[in-house]
């Protein structure tokens, strides 16, 4: 795996020095398996080498995370700015994990980007904005977990992998490779995951944590979605799912509820790219999934003020649902060669 940028020497020197830093390890809004995984690997991991360490989350996140080892220690930024907010302008660093714009944190970002820390980057989404002293990047690892597990092996510290840290970076690089299957998952990954399993990650558990958690109600939502839901524009080998505001209260959804929905779309057979629009109540959310070469970050990126890799991206809108989805069917006309 080759590193795009890597300026850390400076940052790691300190990292082993002798003395104690004031850290924040913070991610992105809504944070995924990957988000949580690496924030609570690295939060275990500088905790280890004797600093004071604060795990800030902008918002919560899927209860299929929360067996995950740290999640009592994680402080949610909704309904504790002012804590937070003390606790950042206090941080010497601040690490910023799989996200590269500080729009990626919403309220947060103003906190973050205002407070005197150095900032540190560890990502592997493309295009990142430089709001950072030092930066851990490559687009080529297939999650910001991975990038963990090397930054502590650039430290020289594997032999500080506890099997609590072992079992967030597996959960983190599971979860965004689709358990190992999307083009990102790479023999370096793998080489990971095999150390990460020597080290005592729960490899066979974790994968029963996170995918055998269903609610009642979250299975009865995939099974209205996919009966009723489903939307095939042949002309675009597309599949369009959305779900309103009113559709999320009947069946009680919660953050983490609609994960993975968008996928059941790319599932069907000649379908090229998928996409999943929800109603927020105040913004309009979307994600986009695609097989082979069809950009969905340049697709999220020049329409729906989003980004992320290449097969799997995500955007917003400010406008309705039923708006946003006439701008998506008239946007869709521009790529029709590149999906036939």
């Amino acid at each position: 795996m080759q590193f795009i940028h890597d300026n850390t020497d400076e940052l790691i020197e300190m990292l082993h020095g002798k003395e104690a830093l004031r850290i924040v390890v913070t991610t992105h809004h809504k944070p995924d398996g990957d988000a949580m995984g690496s924030s609570l690997g690295l939060y275990a991991y500088l905790k280890q080498l004797g600093h004071t360490v604060n795990i800030i989350t902008p918002t919560d996140y899927p209860r299929f995370l929360h067996w995950m080892p740290g999640h009592k220690d994680v402080i949610v930024y909704e309904g504790n700015e002012k804590k937070c907010k003390l606790i950042t302008d206090d941080a010497q660093f601040i690490f910023c994990l799989d996200f590269n714009d500080l729009k990626r944190i919403n309220e947060y970002g103003p906190i973050v980007e205002n407070s005197k820390a150095e900032k540190v980057m560890i990502d592997h989404h493309r295009e990142p904005s430089n709001f950072d002293s030092y930066r851990y990047w490559t687009y080529e690892a297939s999650s910001t977990s991975e990038l963990i597990y090397e930054f502590i092996k650039k430290c020289g510290h594997t032999d500080k992998i506890t099997s609590r840290i072992a079992d967030c970076l597996y959960t983190g690089i599971m979860t965004d490779t689709g358990s190992f299957r999307y083009r990102g998952t790479s023999s370096n990954t793998h080489r990971a995951i095999a150390e990460l399993i020597d080290k005592g990650a729960q490899n066979s558990l974790i994968h029963e944590l996170v995918y055998d958690s269903n609610t009642m109600l979250r299975l009865k939502m995939m099974g209205f979605v996919l009966y009723e839901k489903i939307e095939i524009l042949q002309a675009y080998k597309t599949a369009l799912i959305y779900l309103t505001k009113e559709e999320l209260a009947r069946f009680d959804i919660k953050t983490g509820d609609t994960e993975g929905f968008v996928n059941y779309g790319l599932s069907i057979e000649g379908i090229k790219l998928s996409v999943l629009i929800i109603d927020r109540t105040k913004l309009v959310k979307m994600s986009f999934r695609s097989k082979g070469d069809f950009p969905c970050n340049e697709f999220a990126r020049d329409h729906f003020e989003g980004g992320g890799h290449k097969n799997a991206a995500g955007g917003q809108s400010s406008d309705t649902l039923e708006n946003t989805i006439v701008k998506f069917t008239e946007v869709l006309k521009l790529y029709k060669n590149q999906l036939q």
